[in-house]
């Protein structure tokens, strides 16, 4: 238990310390106040226990738990608070901390499903949820919650291929998260939770994915480009099928283009005799001005 004024031993604390002090001082102002006897064997006993009191009365913080054993059995789980236990009989076995802890695990150069090496680095949460376990089950959890993070992402590697690693982060954390808990929960530690920092993989298999992924988008690019371009004939299509069975629009729309071209371009344009007799502009605006008069007849 580190604190910014040095390393205190588990289990020290003030009010022990106070009334250690406190004791120590009374015994010694009775001795040397009253010339007696049993002064002197009251005054012995008041600092004999100022001695002990520091040694019987620990305390633990909020988030901790202390495994007492009794002559080398399990006695109780003290905490949090003060709590008394009996000098050289009791002992405090170890001191567990439950709050949510990290540690940070790795594999390297682990062959996927598909056989490509690859190294992952992950972060697993987890907590004591059950001291006496912790303390009695196993001897140092700690080591053994690393061991088991590294051994469970390397069997998650081995059954996976690479695309899911690269893709489905969240479904890997989940199954790290399970396969890692459910080991764990025999010794009293459950995981919180897991999170897949990085995914490395060699250059050159880099270049080549790039070059994969670059070779599907050209793909897909060519094949909205065939589509637009099917799109686009069979609207030509339509539109032949108009002006062949209509040559009066056919005409219309050539002179219209004729006057968008020069209208935007501010140029002048050279039109041979014969297009301009092939368009028969007087045959169409008459047949245009016949069209007229028959619809305000009618």
């Amino acid at each position: 238990m580190n604190t910014s004024l040095g390393t205190i031993p588990y289990g020290q604390n003030a009010p022990a310390t106070v009334l250690s002090i406190l004791l120590l001082l009374a015994g010694l102002l009775l001795a040397l106040s009253v010339r007696a006897t049993y002064a002197y064997l009251i005054a012995g006993l008041l600092v004999l226990s100022s001695v002990l009191l520091p040694l019987s009365l620990l305390m633990a913080k909020q988030w901790e738990k202390a495994v007492v054993l009794r002559f080398g059995k399990l006695r109780a789980i003290r905490g949090p608070g003060l709590f008394m236990i009996v000098p050289f009989v009791d002992t405090v076995a170890t001191w567990v901390d439950q709050r949510i802890q990290t540690t940070e695990f790795n594999a390297e150069q682990a062959l996927t499903r598909d056989t490509v090496p690859t190294n992952i680095d992950a972060i697993l949460f987890w907590q004591v949820h059950d001291a006496e376990r912790a303390a009695l089950e196993i001897a140092d959890y700690r080591q053994a919650i690393t061991r088991v993070a590294q051994t469970s992402l390397r069997e998650m590697i081995g059954s996976s291929p690479l695309s899911s690693l690269l893709s489905e982060r969240k479904a890997a954390d989940l199954q790290l998260k399970e396969e890692i808990g459910r080991k764990t929960a025999e010794w009293g530690v459950s995981a919180v939770s897991v999170e897949i920092r990085d995914v490395a993989i060699p250059a050159q298999l880099q270049d080549a994915m790039s070059r994969q992924a670059q070779a599907e988008r050209e793909k897909a690019a060519r094949v909205i480009l065939g589509s637009a371009e099917e799109e686009i004939a069979q609207k030509f299509l339509r539109a032949a099928n108009t002006y062949g069975a209509n040559p009066v629009a056919l005409q219309l729309r050539a002179m219209n283009i004729i006057y968008e071209t020069t209208k935007e371009r501010g140029a002048t344009i050279l039109i041979p005799s014969s297009m301009v007799d092939s368009m028969n502009a007087g045959g169409v605006l008459g047949l245009t001005a016949a069209s007229q008069q028959q619809s305000a007849a009618t």
